[in-house]
């Protein structure tokens, strides 16, 4: 019986676990390869307090898991002292009696360790996903409410990453991390305790392999920190070259370039795989090199204790069985803190970037005592406004717009034209207060727009522009953005204010047809139509309208021209427009270059002028016989 113990005390049934590359860290970085945190603290006290405020909630959750986890150390390491006192004190003697006791001790033991085990991990897991719901909420409220000059500067891969990837990147440590690394410690303790107890100088002897183990330990960490770097560098090029050409995979397939492209894939593929076997070698010499090192700790404790019971020690078989499950359970804690160390430094360089992003706030400045915007009568004012998106390297402002100045009253209509890169976009932008101006002020109603709350603000001003956006789902969400107090009946009165309920009805499933991402399945025009519907839907009492009718069929154009006489009426309108003859019955016109305004006036005043609206009235119907402002005709044609 006593070798069937000794065989069944060898048999070791853990298995070593796959690399953790191989789970979910790959995808870090999809879209930057340039962005990796090299070096982070493992132990940064400062991100760890950080952290700390997101667990706070949940302390008393957490006392819970650390004294479940404390119960659950102890049980298992208390198992193999059961089985030397089960073999020393009654197989040896023959009391079947008493071995009865210990083999029930010992089966309570395992069942409570499984329970106790169970409700650490659920328990941990739950605590864990709680802080991150509470993580990633805060961070994508930041995200909303920063300015779209943030978004200028900031690569939209990058805001992703820290919101998805480097979010869960945190997930493991503060779901187990923590919890875990002290299990692992209170079994050291409780093992190493055990050991002393029973024979202070083989557990000497077990413990004399620690300095081979942890320069091995040390070793492979060194080694495959930089080859993890450089596999997860190429899993970033790989992510980045797949969504770059299933983007662009139209012109990849108009140009015949399929094969040169998949050489390059392949290419950077075989990178890729590179890095990964290199990884994967020396994870192949770690773990056997741990096993070889645990069992040569065995041969240790069977050799020396073999040599003692040999020799007439008091050294007796059970002391010596129970070192042989010690010796396994010990080394098993410190493989863990190993893996431990590795998810606490994935979880740090998360930790650093996504505190980055909370800590970088270009948000629109709320004031103190905003000013109450109950309705609006729709003046809007622009009084020497001047606005720059980038300074030089000097910090000198570079002018998009210099010393702008302008008034419509209610209920006019007054249109921005102008070459590209003039400002007329820019006017818009700063009256929605998507950016903040340098000098000057904007007001509405006679209110400095800075001292509105943007909610208000944006409440009364409807924007349809020029490349709409349409989120993936049905034709009703992407009109109603899910807002309860839009009834059906509301909404469908809208769509037939812009007559677009024909085209919708049209649709197979009507207005619960899925638009499919960013639109994709509606043409230019039709999107269009529904951004008209969209922006009716909230009533607003200020209209803008930049190049609202530029990307749609003359058709199209057409009904949006019918529908823009109702949907006008009685609103200030401010409209940008390339094509003159949407805008001819304007009530004035605002001729902006590089910046200013150079000429405003009807579109027959501004004709008889002769200046830049005359240049770019010829310069549009360069084909055609263009009429003069004061009612003749010339057959003057501009070459273009």
């Amino acid at each position: 019986m006593s070798s069937k113990l000794l065989d069944c005390c060898l048999v070791d049934f853990s298995h070593p676990p796959a690399p953790p590359h191989l789970a979910d860290d790959a995808s870090d970085d999809h879209f930057e390869p340039e962005d990796t945190v090299d070096e982070v603290n493992t132990f940064d006290g400062r991100l760890i307090r950080r952290l700390g405020q997101y667990l706070t909630p949940y302390a008393g959750y957490i006392v819970l898991a650390l004294a479940i986890t404390l119960g659950a150390s102890f049980l298992g390491p208390l198992r193999p002292w059961l089985v030397q006192k089960g073999i020393d004190n009654y197989i040896v003697v023959g009391d079947l009696e008493g071995l009865q006791y210990i083999i029930l001790y010992l089966v309570l033991a395992l069942v409570g360790e499984g329970i106790l085990s169970f409700g650490e991990n659920y328990l941990t897991q739950w605590i864990g996903q709680q802080a991150i719901y509470d993580l990633r909420t805060t961070l994508f409220r930041h995200v909303e409410g920063q300015s779209l000059a943030y978004f200028d500067r900031t690569p939209v891969g990058r805001v992703i990453t820290r919101t998805t990837s480097d979010v869960e990147a945190l997930s493991d440590a503060l779901s187990s991390g923590l919890v875990s690394v002290l299990g692992d410690l209170f079994k050291l303790v409780f093992i190493a305790y055990f050991m002393f107890t029973l024979n202070w100088m083989l557990a000497v002897v077990t413990l004399l392999v620690m300095p081979l183990m942890v320069w091995v330990t040390f070793w492979f960490r060194r080694n495959v920190r930089e080859q993890y770097r450089e596999t997860r560098k190429q899993m970033a090029r790989i992510n980045s070259f797949i969504q770059e050409h299933v983007t662009g995979m139209h012109i990849v397939q108009l140009f015949n370039r399929e094969d040169e492209e998949e050489d390059r894939f392949e290419g950077i593929n075989d990178k890729h795989r590179a890095a990964h076997l290199h990884t994967i070698f020396y994870y192949a010499i770690f773990w056997p090199s741990i096993e070889f090192i645990s069992n040569l700790a065995l041969a240790a404790v069977l050799w020396f204790g073999g040599f003692r019971a040999l020799g007439g020690s008091a050294l007796t078989l059970g002391v010596l069985v129970a070192f042989i499950q010690y010796a396994r359970q010990f080394f098993r804690p410190i493989r863990d803190l190993s893996n431990q160390y590795d998810t606490l430094q994935k979880a740090m360089a998360g930790a650093e970037r996504v505190f980055s992003l909370l800590d970088t706030d270009e948000s629109i400045e709320a004031p103190s005592a905003p000013v109450e915007l109950d309705a609006v009568e729709g003046t809007i004012e622009f009084k020497n406004v001047w606005f720059a998106y980038e300074e030089d390297d000097a910090g000198t402002p570079d002018w998009v717009l210099e010393d702008v100045s302008f008034r419509v009253e209610p209920g006019e209509m007054a249109a921005l034209v102008g070459a590209t890169g003039a400002g007329k976009s820019t006017v818009m932008n700063l009256l929605l207060r998507f950016y903040e101006i340098q000098r000057g002020q904007i007001r509405v109603d006679g209110h400095d727009i800075r001292d509105l709350r943007l909610r208000d603000l944006r409440e009364h001003i409807g924007l349809i522009p020029q490349d709409v956006f349409l989120f993936s789902g049905s034709v009703r969400r992407n009109l109603t953005l899910d807002d309860p107090s839009i009834d059906e009946a509301t909404m469908r009165r809208a769509a037939e204010t812009v007559q677009a309920d024909q085209l919708i009805e049209r649709l197979p499933d009507g207005y619960d047809q899925d638009v499919k991402e960013r639109g994709s399945s509606l043409s230019r025009g039709q999107r269009q139509l529904l951004a008209f519907v969209r922006a009716l839907l909230y009533d607003p009492d200020v209209m803008v309208l930049d190049e609202a009718t530029s990307s749609v069929d003359t058709e199209t154009e057409a009904l949006i021209q019918r529908a823009l006489e109702r949907v006008t009426e009685g609103r200030t309108t401010l409209a940008i427009a390339h094509r003159l003859s949407t805008i001819q019955d304007a009530d004035k016109i605002l001729v902006m270059h590089k910046g200013e305004i150079r000429e405003r006036g009807t579109h027959q005043e501004l004709l008889a002028a002769d200046g830049l609206y005359r240049k770019l009235y010829d310069l549009q119907y360069a084909d055609q016989v263009a009429p003069r402002g004061d009612g003749a005709r010339t057959d003057q044609r501009v070459q273009t």
